[in-house]
């Protein structure tokens, strides 16, 4: 099951358009960065204008940032710990690079260092501590290792090293569910289902979910299930969540959400372009299904592109 999902992940690089699986509605998608309460909110909508935003999980302020013509790969970005930084792999198909992997400073897209790619497989990466990035491209064959786009240098305290055997290889996996281990996700039910095609319903939808989960406080388990991939009229992973307590009985139940997170006790989640936060308070066996006792913290439906100047580019050779 594993490589049948990893190959419809892939229909995209393959000439497949994404369009026929999802609408032009707002999509949001947030990485939490690991030893500072800060993170980035990419907002997708319509399907080919993203924005980046930086969030601040103290009181949930945001600054909008930057926004990009083109598509953003959301889930094979990464942060750096202390979320400085930005890893990011973005693609136009058009010259000069096609597609790349990128360094940044959220809330800007401005590149600190840019590795043309060309194309949809691989791309991205994962960062292993502050100075170290595990780029998920293929190393150059006559040992160079990974050589920059003209014009960009790498911090000298930046390392820079393959993602695992693998490097380069599949589209959101194997970089997103590194990313994810990483973070405490482990799959507790690898779904079944059946593969589709251009005609039907979906590219891939499942009988039974596939069903991946995180602990959070008090026993609490924070679960994503996976329903289809590529439906029509809705987004390209068709994802609810769920918290469990540690009995196994539904606290919180989320359909149609497209991300979900722990910040603290907290749950944090995004559905229908709106960034919510539902209180540990409220998940002490009182809250209703479909977070109603949640805080709406933003409401990003209604943003608009908008040209915003580039970060003044760094020096990044020390």
């Amino acid at each position: 099951m594993k490589n049948t999902v990893s190959a419809i992940e892939g229909s995209e690089a393959m000439g497949v358009s994404e369009a026929a699986g999802r609408s032009s509605a707002t999509r949001l998608y947030a990485i939490l960065a690991r030893t500072a309460r800060t993170g980035v909110i990419f907002r997708r909508g319509p399907s080919r204008q993203v924005q980046l935003i930086r969030w601040d999980l103290h009181d949930d302020t945001v600054e909008h940032g930057q926004w990009f013509k083109g598509r953003i790969y959301e889930r094979r970005c990464d942060l750096s710990p202390s979320g400085r930084l930005l890893v990011y792999f973005a693609a136009t198909y058009r010259p000069p690079y096609g597609s790349w992997t990128a360094l940044s400073e959220p809330p800007f897209l401005t590149a600190l260092a840019l590795w043309p790619k060309g194309d949809g497989w691989g791309g991205g990466g994962m960062f292993e501590d502050e100075e170290t990035l595990l780029l998920n491209h293929r190393a150059a064959p006559d040992s160079k290792g990974f050589e920059l786009a003209e014009g960009f240098r790498l911090a000298a305290d930046m390392r820079v090293k393959p993602l695992g055997e693998r490097s380069g290889s599949g589209e959101d996996n194997p970089v997103n569910w590194a990313i994810r281990s990483r973070d405490g996700w482990r799959m507790v039910a690898e779904g079944q289902g059946r593969k589709g095609g251009r005609r039907a319903g979906a590219f891939y939808a499942f009988e039974a979910p596939r069903i991946v989960e995180k602990e959070g406080e008090g026993g609490r388990r924070l679960q994503e299930l996976l329903h289809a991939i590529g439906r029509r009229e809705s987004a390209w992973y068709d994802l609810s969540h769920r918290v469990l307590d540690r009995e196994g009985q539904v606290l919180v139940d989320l359909p149609g959400s497209d991300w979900a997170d722990w910040d603290g006790g907290d749950l944090v989640f995004a559905r229908d372009g709106c960034l919510y936060r539902l209180p540990e308070s409220a998940l002490g066996g009182h809250a209703r299904p479909g977070g109603d006792a949640a805080r709406l913290l933003h409401d990003f439906r209604n943003a608009r592109f908008a040209a915003i100047p580039p970060a003044e580019k760094r020096h990044q050779d020390g």
